[in-house]
């Protein structure tokens, strides 16, 4: 076998081979192989633990209110830029191309709401907040004839692209586009947290900076619920905060998100990853870490120069493996998460659930498509008609998995503002202006197409077939 400092070695001469990616990603991949085989795993001294007090997570309520003046308000916007993480695929939803452009409600699709979130601020405030699109290789090509729809728009819209790096086959860390593997397949984007060096490295970094921009909204662009937030930009810019991650209460459901904590004097991203198994439970539990991330960032773009240029931003390694045509290969990944312990007056805002709305799933995307939200200016408002905070949990079947499987099955998406929770299996289908209310479970019989008639209304109903409607 050979040893670490030969894979390295081996490695460094195949890369520099590589004319498919620039100097910079070569130099970024060798970097992060280098660290991953130094073994420099973070492992975290679970009694130095502690919960953070709320000068570190600053709980949202106990922010100052922005500035009601248009003219301060304008200064505020106009050192900020929107930056939606566009690099996923909508495989997961039965989708080819950018997950961005999957239609949300009313047919406009995610990107297309947040175009007209960002043109309703700068024309309410006369000023100029800039959108820029992390794409992947994945989602470049696609994303830029989408993005020629907004040439209208008053938004300046930018694109750039996550470093591309070569996934490695497991057995001898050879990069798999020298074993063959020359198409797509060899090669894979490395985690949102290289957001950072992509930045600097596109040029927009310096671009940005030169217009007097100083800080970067950071979120994934399928969470609806990340919108920009007056009063946490005014917090930051006050406090000179130079990184700020949201965070929102944990619910069941959101058990394996990661979670911050004070560690060592710093601020710190603690992933479920990183803890030791025996203490697994602990971390899932709701009662010692109350508190998840969303992946709203908010960051100073002079300090994220001033750390990239530095290369100090050594987040904890991912170790993702994967199997393409048979062959084991490894993605080392970073998270932008775990770059918060490099900030200097890192906090986080412990924000309303409100600005947490991820569409993962079809289930997903029945909530946003029902009476519990409106799009008001791009903006997806939910329905104060709905009493309780949380949103009732859905989990449709595998028949539901696929947008376009999910769309025909509803002739219309039922009323749930009474809705606990839906449970549905089989081969289902719903009429119109059908009503759910408390806990509804719906399974069809192995082989039976069940028809939910039009204008049923169903309360704490358990149905398998049609006389039990």
């Amino acid at each position: 076998m050979a040893t670490d400092t030969e894979k390295l070695t081996n490695l460094k001469s195949a890369v520099s081979g590589l004319n498919q990616i620039s100097q910079n990603e070569k130099n970024g991949f060798i970097n992060l192989v280098a660290r991953y085989l130094s073994g420099e795993a973070q492992h975290v001294e679970w009694s130095k633990i502690q919960t953070p007090t709320d000068k570190v997570v600053v709980p949202y309520d106990s922010l100052t209110p922005a500035p009601t003046d248009l003219s301060e308000t304008k200064k505020l916007l106009d050192k900020l830029v929107v930056l939606k993480l566009n690099g996923g695929l909508g495989t997961t939803m039965g989708c080819t191309g950018p997950k961005s452009v999957i239609e949300v409600r009313n047919g406009l699709t995610f990107l297309d709401l947040i175009v007209k979130q960002i043109e309703s601020l700068n024309s309410k405030y006369g000023c100029n907040v800039p959108l820029l699109l992390m794409n992947s290789f994945n989602t470049h090509d696609d994303t830029l004839k989408i993005v020629e729809q907004y040439t209208n728009s008053s938004v300046q819209i930018h694109t750039f692209n996550q470093s591309q790096y070569p996934r490695l086959v497991a057995e001898d860390f050879s990069p798999f586009p020298c074993k063959g593997q020359t198409g797509k397949d060899g090669w894979y984007p490395p985690g949102h947290g290289d957001v950072f060096p992509s930045l600097k490295n596109s040029g927009k970094l310096d671009a940005l900076l030169s217009e007097g921009k100083d800080y970067v909204f950071i979120a994934n662009s399928d969470n609806l619920g990340a919108v920009v937030d007056l009063k946490i930009l005014n917090h930051l810019i006050q406090n000179k905060n130079e990184y700020c991650m949201e965070v929102t209460p944990k619910t069941l459901a959101d058990v394996k998100g990661g979670t911050l904590i004070s560690y060592e004097g710093k601020v710190q991203l603690l992933e479920i990853a990183q803890v030791p198994d025996e203490h697994v439970n602990e971390f899932k539990s709701i009662e010692k870490f109350k508190i998840f991330n969303t992946n709203n960032l908010w960051v100073n773009l002079k300090a994220i120069k001033r750390l990239v240029e530095a290369d100090a931003l050594k987040m904890e390694i991912i170790p993702n493996p994967k199997e393409v045509e048979g062959v084991k290969v490894l993605q080392l990944e970073t998270a932008a998460g775990a770059a918060i312990r490099f900030f200097d007056h890192a906090i986080g805002i412990n924000v309303p659930r409100s600005r947490f709305l991820p569409v993962k799933a079809t289930s997903d995307l029945l909530l946003v498509q029902s009476d519990l939200y409106t799009v008001v200016d791009g903006f997806v408002i939910r329905n104060e008609a709905r009493k309780k905070l949380e949103n009732p949990s859905i989990e449709l079947g595998p028949e539901f998995k696929k947008v376009s499987s999910f769309l025909s099955r509803f002739k219309s998406i039922p009323s749930i503002i009474e809705l606990d929770s839906l449970k549905v299996t089989g081969d289902v289908w719903f009429g119109a202006g059908i009503t759910l209310k408390g806990k509804v479970t719906i399974s069809a019989k192995p082989g039976v197409k069940l028809e939910i008639p039009d204008g049923a209304v169903l309360e704490n109903k358990e149905i398998n077939g049609p006389e039990d409607l």
